[in-house]
């Protein structure tokens, strides 16, 4: 069997889809990807598990030229080599993907799209509705398969598209549950000296690409509302992006430059995460977040913005606490009250590993590939 996975990013394959694509090859299938390469600037972010590598021009800009000629490329690509399965990524990516393959699924060729997290949603602006549901609507009927990784997403598309192609849920892309595990105390502090941390600090981790929709100013503003009030309070930023020198500009504003640490793209954050006392994340929109699953699965409490990835995720009060995605107050609020409590934490985290175990990669290896094999 031979399947080609596509994306506009390389590292959006290398992130979310490595230990399905192992599983596959170990079952003996040949793989293919066909995504252009960003990974230069992903900080050590390589591809693994692939028989072949496409480099392809997709571009996330829909006016790009770019996605016509990545267009022309798969269509040679898919009557080239007679793809078994084709399992595409990404908005840009799932639709080029999708338009180039109505000939060769017409000859056989399965079409599977997972999608990430709809771009339109209960709360989303009426823009993103004008815009990107109708083009995910006549999309729906050009694949075989449509997964999706949250329940909201699941109902919405069952809703709009299950007469036009079958839809399905599934628990997201998985988190390693070998990387991700609580440390023993002397492992922790181990972590933390290697991070350059105190053993008395409150840390909070925030994972995510520096960009507007991760909206990591809203935790910046919390830590400078917090600052004195919090000994030891230290705020780690992990990730890279387009937003990197206004978050810069907002801590030295804030007076934070000791507080407020940018760890830039970090592939080993099974470091990072085990070492912290609290994981935020701010997000206006998310659809099964990762560092979310990371943080419970190594039994740390979360506090979350409301969004329909976080609202499945993370239980109010049981393995965390839920906040409006720019209210800093609130998110202040709930810093405060878990440092005062390292038993409350203690107990979300509990809890939390708990309700994590279907969305480690065990769980969503086998979960995709009953779907895959029986498309």
């Amino acid at each position: 069997m031979k399947i080609l996975y596509t994306a506009t990013v390389l590292s959006h394959i290398c992130q979310f889809h490595l230990p399905h694509m192992q599983h596959l090859q170990a079952q003996g299938w040949e793989v293919h990807v066909a995504a252009h390469d960003n990974l230069a600037v992903k900080n050590g972010l390589k591809l693994n598990y692939c028989d072949r590598f496409i480099e392809t021009p997709f571009s996330r800009s829909p006016k790009s030229p770019d996605n016509l000629k990545a267009y022309r490329q798969l269509k040679k690509l898919l009557a080239e080599e007679h793809y078994d399965l084709i399992l595409c990524n990404t908005p840009m990516g799932g639709i080029v993907t999708r338009l180039a393959a109505e000939k060769t699924r017409k000859q056989g060729t399965r079409v599977i799209y997972m999608a990430h997290g709809f771009h339109f949603y209960k709360g989303s602006s009426k823009k993103a509705w004008a815009v990107f549901y109708p083009i995910e609507k006549r999309m729906a009927k050009k694949c075989d398969l449509m997964i999706t990784i949250n329940k909201e997403d699941y109902a919405l598309a069952l809703e709009k598209f299950g007469r036009r192609t079958k839809v399905v849920h599934i628990h997201g892309v998985g988190v390693n549950e070998k990387r991700y595990h609580p440390a023993a105390p002397e492992a922790q502090l181990a972590l933390r000296q290697a991070e350059g941390l105190a053993p008395e600090d409150f840390v909070i981790l925030c994972t995510g690409e520096l960009n507007e929709n991760k909206n990591q100013k809203t935790l910046i503003s919390a830590a400078a509302a917090l600052h004195g009030e919090v000994p030891g309070l230290k705020v780690l930023l992990a990730g890279n992006g387009p937003k990197e020198q206004e978050l810069r500009d907002q801590i030295r504003a804030e007076g934070l430059e000791e507080t407020v640490k940018l760890l830039g793209y970090r592939t080993d954050l099974e470091k990072v995460v085990p070492a912290v006392d609290l994981v935020v994340s701010c997000s206006r929109r998310e659809g099964m977040p990762l560092n979310i699953i990371e943080a419970m699965l190594c039994k740390k409490p979360v506090a979350a913005s409301h969004n329909r990835g976080h609202d499945e995720l993370v239980k109010e009060g049981a393995s965390g606490y839920l906040f409006p995605p720019t209210d800093v107050e609130a998110l202040a609020a709930l810093i405060r009250r878990l440092y005062a409590s390292p038993e409350l934490r203690a107990q979300l985290g509990e809890t939390g590993a708990a309700l994590a175990q279907p969305y480690a990669v065990c769980s969503t290896v086998a979960e995709l590939g009953r779907l895959l094999t029986e498309a």
